[in-house]
């Protein structure tokens, strides 16, 4: 069974989504609903961030120390415990500052685990297994983030109802349990992972040389740097996610926000069937029509129309906000839409990168694009747009998201791609 990809592939993608979604999409709505506002979540949340970012900084130890197995089963156990830590934290007076520093914890975990994961795949496929599960590895990803941002949300709304007795009625007993139970779930991966992830690598005995580690980090650098047009990719790397980017923390906080204060008002349960079920599922399929598009008729000829598929279909919001309504199937249609764009989109994004990697240090490049598109199109984005919608209100966000589209059509004409 160590040998069967079929045995591994599937549960250490589930365990890259989970720790993930519970670090920058459950916290969220936890924050909401314990009372922060749109402005302290985007910017704390918005910070948990930073691991993904610079994780190409510590990317050589990895390689370097220890098997990439090693890393996996340890950070999954570290995870674990991390997980069920907040729990324990979310009862004392410190709760807000004890949660933030275990959730930056299992952020830097889990980037590490994400850099071993990736690494592991590689190294412990063939190269035609490689393509076979590649499908597999993101449909179990996705699975995971269905799991985690829309069943263990809807969970927390079944405790909060009452549905599994009295004891858990409250908001801070109800995510208790949530974060126990991503807790066991990670501890019992990692324990799994420990018998059944197969031993393709020999342990490395040699000290980690630093000074080469960092003249090879500049080497790459200097790939990257030099390459063609890098201007206008760069350009297109940082600002292409712009309007998504402001868009994805607010959207969560807008549906669960009461009519009030300008939200739909959605419980968590409705909230994790439509979001972070339904939602997350258009996500998949729009992400493998893209896929598929491109594979048909090339980047070039599907550029413009990916395009205005992840920007358009944001004028849903600008509608829920001047129309709010309680009708599920309206609000679901609505950000089945959206997020059916957005993974059309993102994938041609994607296929950018890979094409401006290929060559000279394929992979270190790699890792840098996708290091620079979270930090100009989730990090930063992500950390004022709670500032923004609090200041102007969700109507003139969401009119705002649309105009930004202008950057996205901007960088895209003046990107350069090869037939």
């Amino acid at each position: 069974m160590k040998n069967k990809p079929y045995a591994w592939v599937p549960s250490l993608y589930l365990g890259e989504a989970l720790p993930f979604s519970a670090v920058m999409l459950i916290s969220v709505i936890m924050f909401q609903e314990l009372g922060l506002t749109d402005a302290q979540i985007t910017y704390y949340t918005g910070w948990l961030g930073l691991p993904w970012v610079i994780k190409p900084l510590w990317s050589p130890v990895i390689d370097n120390m220890k098997t990439k197995r090693w890393w996996i089963v340890s950070m999954q156990f570290l995870m674990g415990v991390a997980l069920a830590l907040v729990a324990f934290t979310l009862p004392t007076a410190f709760w807000l500052q004890g949660t933030l520093a275990v959730f930056m914890l299992i952020a830097f975990a889990s980037a590490t685990h994400d850099i071993s994961a990736d690494g592991f795949y590689i190294i412990g496929l063939a190269d035609k297994d490689q393509e076979l599960y590649v499908g597999v590895r993101n449909t179990f990803y996705r699975i995971g983030m269905v799991i985690g941002q829309g069943g263990l949300v809807l969970l927390a709304g079944y405790m909060q109802q009452g549905l599994f007795g009295e004891a858990l009625q409250s908001l801070t007993s109800s995510w208790m349990a949530v974060f126990v139970i991503l807790g066991v779930l990670m501890f019992f991966l990692g324990l799994y992972h420990a018998f059944v992830l197969p031993k393709v690598e020999k342990v490395l005995h040699d000290r980690f040389d630093f000074m080469e580690q960092m003249r090879e980090f500049w080497l790459t650098l200097k790939v990257f740097a030099t390459k063609p047009h890098i201007i206008s990719a760069l350009c297109f790397i940082l600002l292409f996610r712009l309007p998504e980017g402001l868009l994805t923390k607010i959207v969560p906080l807008f549906l669960k926000r009461s009519t009030a204060e300008g939200g739909l008002g959605m419980s968590d349960v409705d909230f994790g069937f439509i979001y972070g079920t339904l939602g997350v599922i258009g996500l998949l399929l729009g992400g493998l029509l893209g896929g598929w598009a491109v594979s048909r008729w090339g980047l070039k000829k599907c550029l413009w129309p990916l395009v205005l598929c992840i920007t358009l279909p944001d004028i849903v919001y600008v509608y829920l906000s001047y129309y709010p309504t309680e009708s599920l199937w309206l609000i679901g249609s609505c950000v089945c839409v959206e997020q059916l764009g957005y993974g059309l989109g993102f994938a041609a994004y994607t296929l950018f990168l890979v094409h401006f990697s290929r060559g000279e240090r394929s992979t270190a490049v790699f890792s840098i694009c996708t290091a620079g598109q979270y930090l100009g199109g989730v990090m930063l984005p992500g950390m004022v747009s709670g500032l923004i919608s609090d200041s102007i209100g969700y109507q003139n966000f969401f009119w705002l998201i649309m105009l930004l589209c202008l950057v996205t059509f901007a960088v895209t004409a003046w990107v350069k791609i090869e037939d």
